[in-house]
């Protein structure tokens, strides 16, 4: 153990902001100096490619808290490797007292949380996580008999029930200003890591701003559907990593009455306590019995679908956006992601790994739960005969092939390939390789 002075630790993961940070309030709220860390996991990098879009984002809001931290006479401390290891050197280094963090709820993280306490706990140094990525976690927001729903819309009006009631007679809820708090810092340069101290290189795909126009969510409900207007607010990714406060957002919903912007919200922690109380979504179907389904999983046709190939412009549209971009318009996803799975007869986690490894906002319980809602065999998803037509999705939705002519400039020409698949073609035959579900 350390002779040095005894501090606190708070470990930055979902959380890379000051405001209204609430595990990193509690932590700063003690007398002892805080120490913040930042951990690059080796275990979750090591499976990314070289050029990941999101290391990107997050060394910038690295650099960002670290240049805050520096204006009170400290700094953030960035390390890789396996956090047990990291916490081993830590503890040497340092006369620990308590590691603070927020919450995590992937399977994951929760395994990668208990080994480090129980590490901790060896060392005597205690572990205290706190809720901050959501309103409501786990079973906060469940039917009376104390299970959990697996239909949105019921999960929906709970959830404003209790959230009502969280606000009590104040009408508000808490805000964990931080910011005031922040010379309690330990009085240290830190020390950050450059692309290369990970082993990744520069990916040259911006990131989305935190700048929303307030049009943007009180208009959502009528414009969210249409690609070309780019009309939805970006956010994911700040939500996936925590540059924004949930709660802020919420409040920012309500007050505009941006009913449908807040459902969205609410679809978030309904995948995330489905994922809770359902591990087992993350490595096969909600709904087991879709497990006998055949796929054809043809890798030649899936290779074709990635590369925006398919000979069905709104479908290679959003390929190209999210290759691009690392991103893609929210119903395009439903349309790309029904071609995949009931035209192609691919296997859906197929289609979600390859968006966990391309999208910007990629949060694997929103992620799993989308890909599963298309394909059928999910909680409260779309019936397994419901099979999208992109071509009336297009008359629909950009009926001026604006966004997709965005992105095919040789649609017409006889560069761009005929269809991959007949449509009627392809909707009787999963319609009847799905017969073995009934």
């Amino acid at each position: 153990m350390s002779t040095a002075k005894q501090v606190n630790i708070f470990w930055f993961r979902r959380d890379l902001r000051t405001h209204d940070n609430r595990g990193f309030f509690e932590a700063l709220s003690h007398d002892l100096p805080v120490l913040p860390v930042f951990i690059f996991d080796s275990n979750i990098l090591e499976k990314l490619p070289p050029k990941d879009h999101r290391v990107d984002f997050i060394l910038k809001y690295l650099e960002e808290l670290h240049e805050k931290f520096k204006s009170h006479g400290s700094g953030l401390h960035v390390y890789f490797g396996d956090p047990l290891e990291i916490y081993k050197k830590l503890t040497k280094e340092y006369k620990v007292h308590t590691v603070f963090t927020n919450h995590d709820y992937e399977p994951y993280a929760i395994k990668r949380d208990e080994g480090v306490q129980r590490l901790l706990r060896e060392q005597k140094v205690d572990f205290q996580t706190f809720k901050d990525q959501v309103i409501f976690e786990k079973s906060e927001v469940v039917k009376d008999n104390g299970e959990f729903y697996s239909v949105y819309t019921p999960y929906m009006r709970k959830w404003k029930e209790t959230y009502a009631k969280l606000l009590g007679k104040e009408k508000k809820l808490i805000q964990y200003v931080s910011e005031r708090k922040l010379d309690s810092l330990i009085k240290s340069k830190g020390h950050l890591l450059a692309h290369r101290d990970i082993g990744f290189t520069l990916s040259n795909i911006p990131a989305p701003g935190k700048t929303v126009k307030k049009e943007i969510l009180t208009k959502y409900g009528e414009q969210r559907d249409f690609p070309a207007l780019d009309a939805t607010s970006h956010l994911g990714v700040h939500l996936r990593f925590g540059t924004v406060s949930v709660r802020d957002l919420v409040k920012k919903a309500i007050e505009l009455k941006a009913s449908v912007w807040l459902s969205e919200l609410i679809w978030r922690e309904f995948f995330m306590q489905i994922l809770w109380h359902n591990p087992h979504v993350v490595d096969g179907p909600f709904k087991e019995k879709y497990s006998k389904i055949q796929w054809r999983n043809n890798k030649e046709e899936f290779k074709a679908w990635c590369e925006g190939r398919t000979g069905y412009p709104i479908v290679d549209a959003g390929m190209r956006e999210i290759n691009a971009t690392g991103h893609m318009h929210n119903r395009v996803r439903m349309i790309v992601g029904s071609f995949l799975v009931k035209h192609l007869l691919i296997n859906w986690q197929w289609g979600e790994k390859y968006f966990a490894q391309k999208l910007f906002d990629f949060d694997l319980s929103a992620n799993n739960g989308n890909w599963q809602w298309v394909a059928g065999c999910g909680c409260d998803a779309a019936p397994y005969f419901r099979v999208f037509n992109p071509y009336t999705q297009t008359e629909k939705f950009d009926k001026k092939e604006e966004y997709i002519k965005k992105w095919i400039p040789e649609l017409g020409s006889r560069t761009y390939p005929d269809p991959i698949v007949e449509h009627s073609f392809a909707r009787n035959r999963v319609l009847e390789a799905y017969k073995v579900i009934k």
